[in-house]
């Protein structure tokens, strides 16, 4: 449990993957792994017509990469195979045939933007923030650059990249189209996924799957890109620059 968990359940069509980590539900390398292979036999899977991707808790939905994790690169080598991580993820969701509804709880930071701009749907609750802090650590975010771009669009991405301390709020994410839903609380958002979920499920799968191939038209070379995109912030973790930031972090979380 303190490793974190990847859980998926299927029932009358609709495929629930679930993720936890107990620092604020930040993916280090093996979660990465874990949910890119569940999206992967989830696309495959013949009775699965949707799939719901959460986190687990009421508050973060997911921090990003593990801090714990970055500390302990100690080679360009092995930075590029961490973010190669989140490149996987991203590339999972964008092949799927099916739709993916993001169910966003809580704040979400660097990765886990990444991770719900490349839901096809986002729900959240007005509490749930964004903030892309690479920056501040002496990376960028390379590799979830590309999905949060398609999402919102060049200038929100920039702004969002470059001011790198400060959160934006629901209100914010809405109007940019990084969220596609925002409500009061939890029990209206689980409310409008679920509606969602059961439409969906009940939708044609072949036109979804068509639909969706139309959504993500031009990404084809992610594949690609997203390699050498990570191979970028694998080069730059390694930097005393970046030791020292995250070390700084990693320090006052420590006393917090």
């Amino acid at each position: 449990m303190s490793e974190g968990y990847v859980k998926t359940e299927t029932h009358q069509g609709i495929t629930t993957i679930e993720f936890f980590h107990p620092q604020s539900n930040s993916l280090p390398e093996k979660l990465l792994e874990e949910i890119a292979r569940e999206i992967h036999f989830a696309g495959i899977h013949a009775e699965t017509k949707l799939i719901i991707l959460k986190s687990a808790g009421d508050k973060a939905f997911c921090a990003g990469a593990s801090f714990d994790e970055l500390s302990k690169i100690k080679t360009e080598a092995e930075g590029i195979i961490f973010f190669n991580g989140f490149a996987h993820v991203i590339n999972a969701m964008r092949k799927c045939p099916k739709f993916i509804i993001g169910r966003i709880q809580g704040k979400a930071v660097g990765g886990g933007v990444g991770l719900l701009a490349a839901v096809d749907y986002a729900i959240a609750v007005e509490n749930a923030e964004v903030k892309l802090s690479e920056l501040s650590f002496g990376i960028g975010p390379f590799v979830i650059g590309p999905v949060v771009e398609r999402k919102i669009g060049v200038s929100a991405f920039s702004a969002l990249a470059i001011d790198a301390a400060s959160w934006r709020n629901s209100e914010w994410a809405k109007r940019k189209g990084l969220f596609a839903e925002v409500h009061a609380n939890i029990e209206n958002m689980d409310e409008s996924i679920h509606r969602l979920a059961n439409f969906l499920s009940h939708s044609s799968p072949e036109a979804n799957a068509e639909m969706k191939k139309i959504f993500w038209k031009g990404t084809e070379h992610w594949d690609e890109l997203l390699k050498e995109r990570a191979a970028i912030s694998g080069k730059l973790i390694v930097t005393t620059f970046a030791k020292n930031a995250i070390e700084k972090i990693r320090n006052v979380k420590v006393k917090n």
